[in-house]
């Protein structure tokens, strides 16, 4: 099995695919591609990516190339990892949180980057800030109602913890207090059991050292 992941500092959809792939335990060979570079799409991505763009999943003849896409092909893969909860009902929370964040909260994507090694304070616009409170507001939510079965958006780590620990690694970089966005504190733990998962710390000091 391979993974085709653009650079670590950057790609918030190769993280998607990658923390999850780690979690599963499988062997599997990784190809990075530098990105941010002229032609990287129309030559080292495209050989592995029919929508050039990364990241690209390589299982025998199967590729799949899209990040919540391969998520879901690695949970049932790998049903042994328990990519997603059993209960089919806290599932279908995890799989909506993961659907928001896949395609939703685009002035926040704009505005702030993913940069792994990046400190700064950012004074966020107003569409921003409409995101950041949507996040406080749907992580209190799933935490509020699943905090007894563990730290995380369902209580076990999941796919859906994987799509914003990207989001994590924004609030962190960019200086932005939840408390401000109408975090009572449950939001921020979170964000921060996130950025303290074994699968992030492997990738965030390849991101920092490469």
């Amino acid at each position: 099995m391979e993974i085709v992941v653009g650079t670590k500092k950057w790609s918030t959809w190769s993280m998607r695919a990658w923390l999850p792939l780690k979690r599963t335990g499988a062997d599997f060979t990784e190809t990075l591609v530098a990105l941010r570079e002229i032609g990287t799409s129309e030559g080292i991505i495209a050989a592995h990516s029919p929508s050039r763009l990364v990241p690209v999943l390589k299982d025998g003849d199967l590729t799949v190339w899209d990040s919540l896409a391969i998520c879901e092909y690695l949970n049932e893969r790998f049903p042994d990892a328990r990519l997603w909860p059993a209960d089919a009902a806290r599932r279908a929370l995890g799989r909506a949180a993961a659907a928001e964040m896949h395609s939703g909260f685009p002035s926040l994507r704009g505005e702030c980057p993913m940069d792994i090694g990046l400190r700064k304070h950012a004074d966020l616009t107003e569409a921003t800030a409409r995101d950041v409170r949507r996040i406080v507001e749907l992580w209190s939510d799933l935490r509020g109602r699943f905090s007894e079965d563990g730290p995380y958006l369902l209580g076990e780590w999941s796919i859906a913890d994987a799509f914003f620990t990207p989001v994590a690694t924004r609030i962190r970089s960019y200086g932005i207090r939840l408390s401000d966005y109408g975090d009572a504190g449950v939001a921020g733990t979170y964000c921060e059991a996130l950025l303290q998962t074994p699968e992030f710390k492997a990738w965030e000091e390849a991101a920092l050292s490469g």
